[in-house]
């Protein structure tokens, strides 16, 4: 008979995946599965896996491992940029050298979790999981590429609000009530780049508080001093004085360049990784079958 296999008194055949047939001489009649055998046959052939589905889930699992570490890096680089040189952010007009340094730490901690979930998703091999990972590394991505063009874009202006408004900012603001970060962040900017002034000492005679009593008698502030003692302002010859051609202006714009190199390449960078984290992704995602119901 076709189809039939003759073994003894009975043939068994399979004419139905989840049937059998059975054959003998007195007849044929099939046996079907019962309805949760076949669920856990199917669940059986939906968990095994090829060797390359494998070797993909562990390379995705040292990718987040690795991105992990990345997104504490860029968290990290944020932070610094806020909290070690926020003094000098006061002293810009333009809020985009922050905005680049807050979205780099709110773009690693989510890296941070982000990784954490994608381990998660990876070992589970659970399609719903890889999705939300993906959307997640998909949102990082913009938020990265976004801080690194706000870099860029701040990079091309700098030099030219520095002119416009550091000078300003210095002979208006230093001093005065409502202005103590002001007044900090330049003291610090003269100590720390050895410079007095914005383009030079000379700027500080038409300076609010310098023309003020309570500046009693002094020429440039006492931050301008090569050794700040109180009152050594008042003499600001070059023996007394940092008086650097280009005055702080060239220092700071120089010192904010670097920074926003630092975060531009840190943001483009990590979003490049990323574009690999999320083809692997998709691998990944492919090569799992749709899960049962």
């Amino acid at each position: 008979m076709k189809g039939c296999v003759h073994t003894g008194g009975t043939d068994l055949a399979k004419s139905h995946p989840n049937q059998i047939t059975c054959c003998s001489k007195s007849g044929q009649g099939k046996v079907e599965f019962p309805h949760s055998y076949k669920i856990s046959m199917g669940a059986y052939e939906e968990k095994k896996e090829t060797c390359g589905t494998i070797c993909l889930k562990y390379v995705l699992f040292t990718f987040n491992f690795l991105f992990w570490l990345a997104g504490g890096v860029v968290m990290a680089v944020g932070v610094w940029t806020l909290v070690e040189k926020s003094d000098y952010i006061s002293l810009l007009s333009s809020k985009t050298y922050a905005a680049s340094a807050y979205i780099l730490v709110l773009a690693g901690a989510i890296v941070m979790v982000t990784g954490v979930l994608g381990c998660c998703a990876t070992f589970k091999e659970q399609r719903r999981l890889l999705r939300v990972y993906f959307v997640l590394l998909l949102c990082i991505f913009l938020l990265e590429i976004l801080a690194g063009v706000l870099a860029y874009i701040y990079y091309q202006q700098l030099n030219e609000e520095l002119k416009q408004n550091l000078r300003e900012t210095m002979i208006k603001k230093y001093e005065q009530k409502s202005y103590e970060d002001i007044t900090r962040a330049v003291d610090k900017l003269q100590q720390e780049f050895k410079c007095c002034g914005s383009n030079s000492s000379a700027d500080w005679a038409a300076s609010i508080w310098i023309r003020s009593r309570e500046s009693e008698n002094r020429v440039v502030p006492d931050s301008c001093c090569k050794s700040p003692t109180e009152f050594c302002g008042r003499r600001d010859h070059p023996s007394n004085i940092y008086k650097v051609e280009g005055g702080c202006i060239s220092k700071l714009e120089k010192f904010i360049l670097d920074h926003l190199k630092i975060i531009g390449a840190v943001g483009v960078g990590i979003a490049c990784v990323q574009i690999i984290g999320m083809v692997f992704t998709c691998c990944l995602y492919r090569s799992l079958k749709a899960e049962p119901y």
